[in-house]
């Protein structure tokens, strides 16, 4: 089983570059309405590996960061612990961003997987304006996190490198995954790789493979070496014979980071993009790909990245952790084709608080905004909705709309002689007074605040501290 993600914006524009994820697209099942349960980094990935919404885990409000004390708890059970009683090996590569800690106590390995490679967090979590992105020596475009350490390459729990080439990185990952699959292969031990891309996240980079391969820029060239890499890891299933065997599933933890414009991605028609609620937030490209046993298409079917964890359990017959459980199992909807379980899904906000709880709620095709807020992240667009000065405004009663006939979320429905549309108002209250009523938020990680003296550090006896943290 591999799980990737990465897209992080719509591929299929006339200018990107992406053959492996069109073959998946075209040979696999495709998702229009599939959803991630944050429109931020660390929430979304804490809900992706644990099948819960990131307010029970402590992931809230906002991200973590290089010296960050808290991370996902040691006592939440990610998809490599559900799948380890069963035998199987376990990888993850790329950009974990669900902690660090003391000790480096909250990265993968201590987290169920056997072996990691990667940056414990974003990558533009640390200087970048000296680091070259693009060969032969193209730096960094703009400053990213000035007065942190470099970031930091790391083996299991061994910084390898600091500052990080971005050139020779993806190259890396790619031979780290490829040799998972063939070694476990070989030992026809069944494994699980977990491969959350830096790309197309800002700063963008690639190496000599893709950059300048590209007619969408470095956004574009950035999309291209992580579709290189897809294309290295099915090359592995072929070789070894598991591709056949294998389910293979991608897709993204947000919205595109409009801010950025070109540099940013896109969300097509869907509004606004990363750190809002609105669809452009979280509602995510999604492709299953599992030759034989998925069928090729397009799924309208309501689904998220809360549902991997009790799906992949299904299918691989392991037991569910004993707590409670955000996820629905996916399996009939994968290999027959079925209906989905899931009827709801809940929106967040990047500051998840009890204060205000649920910013929106999709029941079916309708969804109602109970608060809408813009986000710096989703500003430079025409639309000020989605803008940073569009502040949290209460909606009562909430807007509503038919994402069937509007996925752009331009109309709000009238209720006005509508008993049938005032009764699916009622029918949504009570399913959110439940839902929230369920919902106990764990003790907030992020708000244990940050300790500089955690940040990794290579050389940790070193002076002065960031700037020599280098090797």
């Amino acid at each position: 089983m591999i799980w990737v993600s990465g897209i992080w914006a719509v591929t299929d524009t006339p200018t990107s570059l992406t053959p492996n994820l069109d073959r998946l697209a075209v040979g696999g099942l495709r998702f229009t309405d599939f959803y991630c349960s944050s429109p931020a980094c660390s929430p979304s990935r804490a809900a992706l590996l644990t099948g819960r919404y990131q307010t029970r885990s402590g992931i809230y409000p906002g991200v973590l960061y290089p010296g960050s004390i808290g991370g996902l708890p040691l006592n939440e059970t990610t998809i490599a612990e559900v799948l380890k009683p069963l035998g199987y090996a376990t990888a993850a590569v790329g950009k974990w961003h669900l902690g660090f800690g003391a000790n480096g106590k909250f990265l993968p390995t201590k987290q169920g997987f056997d072996q990691y490679m990667g940056i414990p967090y974003s990558h533009d979590q640390g200087p970048c304006q000296n680091l070259t992105c693009f060969p032969p020596d193209v730096k960094c475009f703009g400053l990213c996190d000035v007065g942190a350490v470099t970031v930091p390459l790391m083996y299991n729990d061994v910084i390898k490198q600091q500052p990080v080439d971005f050139l020779d990185l993806e190259n890396k990952y790619s031979d780290f995954a490829t040799n998972f699959i063939t070694t476990s292969a070989k030992k026809n031990q069944p494994f699980f790789l977990y491969y959350p891309s830096h790309h197309t996240h800002y700063p963008q980079y690639a190496g000599p493979g893709a950059a300048g391969k590209s007619l969408r820029g470095p956004f574009g060239d950035a999309l291209l070496e992580f579709d290189n890499t897809i294309g290295n890891i099915l090359t592995a299933l072929e070789k070894t014979g598991v591709i056949n065997n294998t389910l293979v599933f991608v897709s993204a933890d947000n919205g595109p980071e409009l801010m950025r414009m070109s540099r940013g991605g896109n969300a097509g028609p869907l509004k606004c993009g990363k750190s809002t609620t609105y669809e452009g937030g979280m509602r995510e490209p999604a492709i299953a790909y599992w030759p034989g046993t998925i069928k090729p298409g397009v799924t309208h079917e309501l689904a998220s990245t809360l549902d991997i964890l009790p799906t992949i359990s299904t299918l691989a017959g392991a037991k569910l952790p004993q707590v409670v459980l955000d996820g629905i199992d996916m399996t009939e909807l994968l290999v027959k084709q079925g209906k989905s379980k899931r009827e709801t899904m809940m929106f967040y906000p990047t500051d998840a608080s009890e204060m205000y709880g649920l910013f929106a709620l999709r029941l079916g095709k309708y969804k109602a905004h109970y608060y809408t807020q813009g986000s710096i992240k989703s500003s430079t667009t025409p639309d000020k909705d989605c803008q940073e000065f569009a502040v949290l405004k209460a909606h009562d009663p909430p807007l509503l709309f038919d994402l069937e006939l509007d996925p752009s979320e331009n109309y709000p429905l009238s209720f006005k002689g509508k008993p049938d549309l005032q009764a699916l108002l009622e029918r949504m209250k009570r399913v959110k007074q439940q839902f929230e009523a369920s919902m106990v938020f764990g003790q907030s990680q992020i708000s244990k605040g940050i300790d500089r003296n955690l940040e990794p550090c290579c050389n940790p006896q070193c002076t002065p501290k960031p700037s020599c943290c280098r090797c």
